[in-house]
């Protein structure tokens, strides 16, 4: 298989991230329930007209991409792919909203319209009059890692030179009123949450996009190696190992040539100890956490690709992130790994570009 690299990185998110410094301003966020991400000011990258009729996801899209393909030099890729745990479900709610409140008479399609989980990708191309490969992943917490590994394939074999990646989930008020009843969400008297030693159930939930272009060329821009994905479903705790060694040696590497292990802590006990069994592999590594700075959500390992892509570049973890003192001379591996809730895991093997 040919090298497939990531050229370029853009995320909004709970943090700071499309301002340059940010990378030394990444700021721990332990007691609201749910996180909200810091917006642009959209009517700077899209026109006013369209703005009221895009829903969060989208809007954030949209940006998020447009900042990915300028870093990248490219104004037209070959392919979208976009992944997503719940898509556009402030439009659902609406269209829902009125069905309701019209007793199911006089509705108007366009909330119905816009609610589908594809609409961000299809709206992306839109405005870039891409009529190439356009698809949408929606695999709860690995729509992402679905998505990275479609692109992969696709640059593997020749359909695609540049692919543009994404990963998104908003919040809307009705679906994180649920969330709180059915426990996903941490209840406030357990909070401020200690993401490394809790013992309690849930967690602090966040939103955010995350988008990145991969090439099958090294640029002066790229950012990592994208070297391998491996994706299961349900997983035993005790099989926890066995699934990142056959991982690991499937591509002819020990545990000791991994530099730095990103894992999911997001300060739900029941389904942590998952990480927990993790780290004992990993002595010699340098042991990362990120869901303390972006909340839980779908799409989440889309913020730990984004900071891994920025670990390697700059070959420096932030001290915020660390979960061990171990560090190496040089960063040539990276592993991350992620589930959500026990459900859905993922590796993703990232390597210096």
């Amino acid at each position: 298989m040919i090298p497939v690299y990531i050229n370029s990185t853009a995320c909004i998110s709970v943090q700071d991230t499309l301002n340059e410094n940010f990378f030394t301003n990444l700021k721990p966020v332990n007691s609201p329930q749910v996180l909200k991400a810091i917006e642009p000011i959209y009517k700077e990258f899209i026109p006013p007209a369209m703005i009221r009729r895009m829903s969060k996801t989208v809007k954030m899209s949209s940006v998020a991409s447009q900042y990915a393909l300028k870093e990248a030099g490219i104004e037209k890729p070959d392919a979208v792919i976009v992944g997503t745990g719940i898509g556009c479900s402030q439009d659902s709610e609406k269209f829902l909203k009125n069905v309701l409140d019209n007793n199911e008479e006089f509705l108007t399609p366009t909330f119905f319209i816009q609610s589908t989980h594809n609409t961000v990708a299809g709206q992306i191309a839109l405005g870039l009059q891409c009529h190439g490969y356009n698809f949408t992943y929606v695999n709860t917490s690995s729509s992402l890692e679905f998505s990275l590994l479609d692109a992969k394939l696709q640059i593997n074999d020749g359909e695609a030179e540049n692919v543009l990646v994404g990963s998104t989930d908003e919040q809307t008020d009705r679906t994180m009123e649920l969330y709180k009843l059915n426990k996903t969400i941490k209840k406030e008297e357990n909070l401020p949450v200690d993401y490394l030693n809790s013992t309690t159930d849930g967690s602090i939930w966040g939103e955010g996009a995350s988008f990145f272009v991969l090439g099958k060329d090294k640029t002066e821009t790229s950012y990592a190696q994208l070297k391998d994905i491996q994706i299961i479903n349900t997983l035993d705790l005790e099989e926890t190992p066995k699934f990142i060694e056959d991982f690991l040696v499937k591509n002819n590497l020990k545990t000791d040539h991994i530099d730095a292990v990103i894992l999911g802590f997001s300060g739900d006990a029941k389904s942590d100890v998952y990480y927990t069994k993790a780290m004992d592999l990993f002595e010699n590594s340098a042991l990362v956490y990120y869901k303390h700075l972006s909340g839980e959500f779908n799409t989440a390992s889309g913020f730990s690709t984004f900071i891994a892509c920025h670990i390697l570049k700059n070959q420096e973890i932030p001290e915020v992130m660390m979960i061990n003192s171990v560090k190496t001379k040089e960063i040539k591996n990276i592993l991350l790994y992620n589930h959500l809730g026990g459900s859905d895991h993922s590796l993703v093997l990232l390597g210096k570009a």
